[in-house]
């Protein structure tokens, strides 16, 4: 059989009882850490406007409000949402955010199906989450390519023909039919504070939606869609033996990352030493730092702008991370935003942070994320710090509390705080719930 046809089989003949329990409880984790993105991200002015505008009645919650959409608008938006403030999940090998790419679509198809179990919906997600994520690993996209939006219509279709019943020649159909629905995505979107990179995962869930109705409808793909897009079109390489390497032993949601700054991956090793510095005795005071030299890997000298032009810019520029996180003592939502774009103190200070890249520390990846840091006083004392890993992913996990407590600063953005508390303990108990409803009916009502 080849690559594609033992995923197709994995993915759908794979029971759900026999998905091992800590996959189970990690998935749980990370559909609690989306929803939570997407109720902060349904918060922002531009979110909202452009929910607005796509209307029709449906099944489907835009999670954080009263309203409901068509299945496939209410992924588009509650994707979009979710990745609007960077503070979604990602896993390092696929170099993406796989949970974004997965959770709208599997939310929408279950809502829109009525009929999905509890346990079922995780492992739609888990199983979707892998199939997109091992075609990220698979591949190098061209690099003038964003990720999202690309292999995660792949997620997405995986884990709505999953709670489809789809049997495996539809499941190869749906996987193969997906790589054709992906997005061409400037990677300069994110460099340049280009918004419309933040729709770019919710897309991919919409085309999830679609191909599951595709699917069922009698569409198909062509025999191996995905070796043929991510080998010959976004992509010049595919590794067959990668994509379906360890099915059912490495389940990629147990390779996952989790969030607390609010920005690009690639700052966080620098946020990290940073933050061990911030952690002594004494507050690092912002006036007394005269440059930062920040040593790290090659993606990451990508985010070199110090004059970020918007928030999401900002989002993608370590010298602003840095200078926002040094004048601000925090990374979280609140140190990215436009008063703090546009603050001239914060503004100087990222002048004199200098980003290089150290080729040892280049080629630690993918396993490690590592940075040095070199602060340079005006008083002429030097302090240094240095990071391998970055907190959050899977060799320096946050536990669970930390997790939690980032969820509810997220959703009580928009939701009351008794609400987003109930609907944290009801979705880590969902692998023993029966149905769907009660999660579905406490998200609608959540709202202040």
């Amino acid at each position: 059989m080849d690559s594609l046809g033992q995923v197709a089989a994995f993915a759908a003949q794979t029971a759900t009882s026999d998905i091992p329990p800590e996959v189970t409880e990690r998935t749980a984790l990370i559909l609690a850490d989306c929803i939570g993105a997407i109720v902060g991200g349904a918060a922002e002015p531009d979110v909202a406007a452009l929910a607005s505008r796509q209307t029709g009645s449906g099944p489907a919650l835009l999670i954080g409000t009263f309203e409901t959409r068509p299945a496939g608008t209410a992924a588009l938006l509650n994707g979009t949402a979710g990745t609007t403030l960077e503070m979604d999940e990602g896993n390092q090998f696929c170099k993406g955010h796989p949970g974004m790419h997965t959770v709208p679509a599997a939310l929408a198809a279950a809502a829109a199906n009525g009929q999905v179990s509890a346990a079922d919906l995780l492992a739609a997600i888990a199983i979707g989450y892998d199939v997109g994520a091992r075609v990220g690993i698979a591949t190098q996209l061209r690099t003038a390519m964003h990720p999202h939006g690309t292999w995660g219509a792949i997620c997405a279709a995986t884990a709505v023909a999953r709670l489809q019943g789809a049997q495996t020649e539809q499941m190869r159909h749906a996987i193969s039919l997906s790589a054709s629905l992906g997005l061409s995505t400037s990677r300069r979107t994110m460099l340049e504070g280009g918004t419309v990179r933040n729709v770019f995962a919710g897309v991919s869930g919409q085309m999830g939606v679609l191909a599951g109705d595709m699917i069922a409808s009698g569409y198909t793909g062509d025999h191996d869609g995905v070796a043929q897009v991510f080998g010959h079109v976004v992509s010049d390489s595919f590794d067959e033996a990668a994509f379906a390497e360890g099915l059912g032993t490495r389940w990629e949601v147990s390779r996952n990352y989790f969030k607390m700054h609010s920005c690009c991956r690639y700052n966080h090793a620098a946020l990290d030493a940073l933050a061990s510095l911030r952690a002594g005795p004494e507050r690092l005071d912002h006036r007394a730092v005269e440059s930062v030299l920040v040593e790290t890997y090659s993606l990451a000298v990508e985010l070199d702008d110090p004059v970020p032009k918007n928030v999401l810019a900002g989002k993608f520029s370590v010298p602003f991370a840095m200078a926002s996180a040094l004048v601000n003592d925090s990374t979280g939502v609140d140190s990215f935003t436009m008063p703090n774009v546009t603050n001239p103190e914060i503004l100087a200070l990222a002048q004199r942070v200098k980003v290089v890249e150290d080729p040892a520390l280049t080629a630690l990846l993918p396993n490690k994320r590592p940075a040095r840091i070199t602060l340079t006083l005006k008083s002429g004392e030097v302090l240094q710090a240095t990071t391998e890993t970055n907190r959050g992913d899977w060799s320096d996990p946050y536990p669970p509390d930390e997790i939690r407590e980032k969820y509810l600063s997220l959703t009580t953005r928009l939701w009351r705080e008794d609400a987003a508390i109930g609907i944290w303990d009801k979705i880590m108990a969902l692998g023993t719930a029966e149905t769907l409803d009660d999660l579905f009916t406490d998200m609608a009502q959540a709202p202040r």
